[in-house]
């Protein structure tokens, strides 16, 4: 399984969003920090869920970070989130 469909696993177990977009912007970044060669270490995700409602912008973040865990968390180099509920 690819780390990108290991976060969309994740997420839609975590949050059952309505949208989820996990895009691989790793090609972006070939050959600056942070690239390991893999092809799987910058991503973006778009995600709305009903969840999210009512939560600040670093809870959203955090809510995230927790559904990925630090396994998967300590392997991606950036991850840009668009969260809304």
């Amino acid at each position: 399984m690819t780390k990108q469909d290991e976060i969309r696993a994740r997420l839609e177990e975590a949050f059952a969003p309505t949208v989820l977009e996990v895009i691989n912007e790793s090609h972006r970044h070939a050959g600056h920090a942070g690239d390991d060669g893999s092809g799987e270490s910058h991503f973006r995700v778009k995600i709305e869920a009903e969840s999210f409602a009512g939560q600040s912008r670093i809870a959203r973040h955090r809510a995230v970070h927790a559904a990925l865990g630090a396994d998967l968390m300590s392997e991606i180099h950036a991850l840009a989130l668009e969260i809304s509920g």
